[in-house]
């Protein structure tokens, strides 16, 4: 096996591996065991409220049923074509940045993406967690890369005789290097998300405002994005430890001119953009504009 003639080298190769590997650990079971978020009672319908909705046959009723509901509710973004934003399968209106996940089958606050590598949703609870594995992740990878490539050297000159060192040096850093070359890439665009204080979701279909879709409609500025992740206490950025702003049911918005909802204070805004051309006899709940998402 590979030595350190060096006891100090040896040492400090050790503290530093185990440093790495317990932040890897850490991040990586906080990531896995924080459960998503779920909307809080007050965007869930109330047994009344369902009983109208599911009874009134008439989608402009049934519309008019979820507006009276979202104007209680800080809801300032809605879908593509002016509905409110609804999940008929959780029953409720959803907040800001929110998404239903088919395979968690819930509603989760500002869902990013459902992630295979942690088997969990990645959302408000813990974004932070998921990005921090992701660093030590590189930051491991990196470590092992370099301290095995010496020894990667002493194999090609021929001052590595050892058969069973040679192949755990080869193993150690193909595989060290091919998980980092991904992992810079993916930590790469999530960085670039935060910068931008946008979701993977947002990335890809922009959140709809007053004044139509808007990938940077949630960006306040690189400092303050950091912030909203991370916290404002730099000393616990690099722990994972909860330390978001908020309760992931409202974000700050980059232009909100009065504390009223201004897409609910004026419905006919909505039916003027030619939300409700599609005839009313028809009783399709596509003519609805409500957002199901699966």
């Amino acid at each position: 096996s590979v030595t350190l003639s060096n006891p100090v080298e040896k040492v400090a190769y050790l503290i530093i591996f185990h440093i790495l590997f317990v932040l890897f650990v850490w991040t990586y079971w906080k990531s896995i065991f924080t459960l998503p978020v779920q909307p809080g009672k007050k965007y869930h319908m109330s047994y009344a409220d369902k009983e109208r909705y599911e009874n009134e046959e008439r989608p402009e009723v049934q519309r008019q049923i979820l507006a009276e509901m979202a104007r209680k509710l800080p809801v300032y973004t809605r879908t593509g074509n002016g509905g409110i934003r609804f999940c008929d399968r959780c029953q409720l209106i959803k907040p800001d940045r929110c998404h239903h996940c088919s395979v968690c089958a819930i509603c989760v606050l500002k869902m990013d993406h459902h992630c295979p590598w942690v088997n969990n949703c990645i959302g408000f609870s813990n974004y932070k967690f998921f990005l921090l594995f992701l660093a030590y992740s590189l930051l491991y990878c990196l470590y092992i890369a370099a301290t095995v490539f010496k020894y990667f050297i002493k194999y090609w000159t021929g001052e590595l005789t050892n058969g069973r060192s040679k192949f755990h040096v080869l193993f150690l850093l193909f595989v060290a290097i091919m998980f980092f070359v991904s992992l810079m890439f993916l930590f790469g665009y999530h960085c670039w998300l935060v910068s931008r204080n946008r979701s993977t979701l947002e990335a890809f279909s922009a959140p709809v405002f007053q004044n139509g879709p808007d990938k940077n409609g949630f960006n306040l500025g690189f400092v303050k994005n950091l912030q909203q992740v991370f916290g404002e206490e730099k000393k616990l950025w690099l722990l994972p430890v909860a330390s978001s702003q908020g309760d992931g049911h409202f974000f700050p918005m980059r232009a909100l001119c009065d504390a009223q909802n201004p897409l609910l204070a004026n419905e006919e805004q909505w039916e003027d953009d030619g939300i409700d051309e599609e005839p009313h006899d028809s009783g399709e709940a596509s003519s609805l504009a409500i957002e199901r998402e699966t």
